[in-house]
């Protein structure tokens, strides 16, 4: 069942995450970003990661993608006709996806043991214990944390500030 279960949480999150990029609509998109989040939180319920997935709900999927959807109708963004790929930016996204492929491929062949949960042995969940992760966020990555909602309140406010329409006074008389 937890296989089955794993297989269909895989199969929904690549595909929103698919969706993801090739949609043309930034509603739709956020949307199905927000889709891929819930089947990555479904992932790490199968990992017996519950506080992971309850904070993947909550900070990315409901006020991240919020953020998105209210920043994208504060620009009024509007799909325009697909303009055509330059053999440049093919070739580059082309290289790119090799490299991601094969730092993906040497991560689990250099860091992955080959006998993890073979012959039946079950590993006990790492780091699913609510205390080291509070121990962890309020003393080591206190700053870092911090930091980081503080630039996206700096990117927020860009935002709201770029895409205000301003008058041309001068213009005008």
């Amino acid at each position: 069942m937890v296989d089955k279960l794993f297989i269909i949480l895989s199969v929904v999150t690549l595909v929103s995450a698919a969706l993801v990029v090739v949609n043309k609509n930034a509603v739709n998109a956020a949307m199905f970003f927000m889709l891929s989040l819930v089947g990555t939180a479904g992932l790490f319920v199968l990992l017996n990661a519950y506080l992971l997935a309850f904070v993947l709900i909550l900070v990315y999927a409901g006020a991240v993608v919020s953020l998105f959807l209210f920043i994208i109708m504060l620009l009024d963004t509007r799909p325009e006709a697909q303009k055509s790929f330059k053999k440049m930016t093919v070739a580059a996204s082309l290289l790119g996806g090799l490299l991601l492929f094969t730092g993906v491929l040497s991560l689990m062949t250099h860091f992955v043991p080959a006998t993890a949960g073979a012959k039946g042995h079950v590993l006990p969940p790492v780091g699913a214990s609510l205390k080291g992760y509070a121990e962890q966020l309020f003393t080591t990555y206190l700053l870092p944390v911090q930091v980081v909602g503080f630039l996206l309140l700096i990117a927020m406010l860009g935002v709201i500030v770029l895409s205000k329409r301003f008058e041309n006074k001068e213009a005008a008389s």
